[in-house]
């Protein structure tokens, strides 16, 4: 039997780089190739198509492995170096010629590459900066390109890795040092997190370099990120949210992603043998923005789990936090302040951001507020108006049946 083709490797770590969910571009520098006479590629502008998943991944990158080879051992990972897997492997060029390929097509932004360690940690980080280089100096590539860095590689890899990358990421892989440690040995968390305190310094130093010096290299201008695996093992939302949060604090991440864990064939017999529903992670990635733009506090979050420390799937975290704290509302929409008004169930930034607007010129009725929100059946429990006060709505048994979606049976015949 022949060598694959690079088609039929595409396929291959193409489908090997899905489970990666941390693959968005926001926060980059603007770049494009005008007044350059061989420069390719652009972050912005027309021709760039973001696309993005219903589950919310990112789709508009070229992402791949450049190897799916591994000689770690990680019991959730499909290409663990006991699989049984169909294995293949890009060189550094092969990567470059493809990225240009498909940009100059538009079927592509940039480029999201991670890869298998193969031989070394240290020689796979040398592999993936190279791709990157060859793109940045010898084609003027102007595109984004993420790159998945190895916290086992030597800082100095990782540094000039970020010096050709709009973003770094290091996965922490599990919620708890227990689960990391059971479910992947190779890896250890505090050489994660040392990794990453690294990028953090390298970030910070890059910033302070450009404010004083023009032409000071940028390092990484989209920032770090990284990613968990949900329902491997048995860490709860809360212990999740709680992890999330020290990420934020202690190495100023722009995102943390999370990825259900999916059965993988001849899975070890450690792992779950069913994948947690996938609006766990939705429910997660709701909590994250409630504490990146709603103003709520990691304990407050962890407020809204059941007994159990995992949020209610039926109900976002939001309405869970208000129904456990009704004595906070309801909330007068005609003079309560921004952050009060954030914590209104179906009040999103945008619908808080026009009631303040439009109070200014008038008193808000409940009729206006309708305009301004997407539900206000939602709403309505937990606000008072010039018009309209809840009484006893906001106070009764059965105010969660009320307000939660209801679940409906999708038939595959329709007429």
């Amino acid at each position: 039997m022949g060598a694959p083709s690079i088609i039929e490797r595409l396929g291959i770590l193409a489908d090997a780089a899905k489970y990666d969910a941390s693959c968005a571009s926001s926060g980059t520098a603007k770049r494009n190739s005008k007044g350059s006479a061989k420069g390719i590629g652009s972050t912005e502008g027309m021709g760039i198509c973001h696309a993005y998943a219903p589950d919310g991944r990112c789709i508009s990158l070229l992402k791949i492995l450049l190897t799916n080879h591994c000689i770690f051992d990680c019991h959730y990972c499909v290409n663990r170096k006991s699989s049984n897997v169909r294995r293949a492997r890009f060189t550094p060029q092969e990567v470059v010629d493809l990225t240009l390929s498909f940009y100059r097509r538009n079927y592509i932004e940039g480029l999201f590459l991670s890869s298998g360690i193969i031989k070394s940690s240290n020689h796979t980080m040398e592999q993936l900066v190279e791709t990157a280089r060859i793109l940045r100096e010898e084609h003027d590539f102007r595109g984004y390109i993420h790159l998945k860095t190895i916290p086992e590689a030597d800082p100095e890899l990782v540094h000039q890795a970020g010096l050709y990358a709009d973003r770094v990421s290091i996965n922490v892989e599990l919620p708890t040092d227990s689960g990391l440690t059971r479910l992947a040995p190779d890896k250890d968390a505090r050489q994660i997190e040392g990794a990453m305190g690294k990028v953090k310094n390298d970030v910070i130093e890059a910033k302070d370099a450009r404010k004083r010096f023009r032409n000071a290299p940028r390092f990484a201008p989209a920032g770090q990120s990284t990613q968990m695996i949900v329902g491997a093992d048995a860490a709860t939302d809360a212990d999740i949210v709680g992890k999330a949060s020290r990420l934020y604090d202690n190495f100023r991440l722009r995102r943390v992603y999370y990825s259900a864990f999916s059965p993988i064939p001849d899975a070890s017999a450690v792992l779950p043998l069913k994948r947690p529903p996938l609006i766990r992670e939705h429910r997660l990635y709701q909590s994250d923005w409630l504490m990146r733009f709603y103003g709520y506090k990691p304990g407050e979050v962890m407020q809204a789990t059941e007994a159990d420390g995992n949020l209610p799937l039926d109900i976002d975290p939001k309405l869970a936090w208000a129904l456990k704290f009704r004595e906070r509302f309801p909330v007068d929409l005609n003079c309560a302040s921004r952050e009060e008004m954030l914590r209104v169930p179906g009040l999103g930034v945008k619908a808080v951001n026009k009631i303040l607007a439009s109070r200014r010129h008038r008193t808000l009725r409940l009729d206006d507020v309708a305009l301004l929100t997407q539900s206000i059946t939602k709403v309505r429990p937990f606000i008072c108006t010039v018009d309209w006060r809840p009484v006893m709505l906001t106070d009764r048994a059965d105010l969660r049946a009320l307000l939660a979606p209801k679940q409906e049976q999708f038939e595959l015949f329709t007429a």
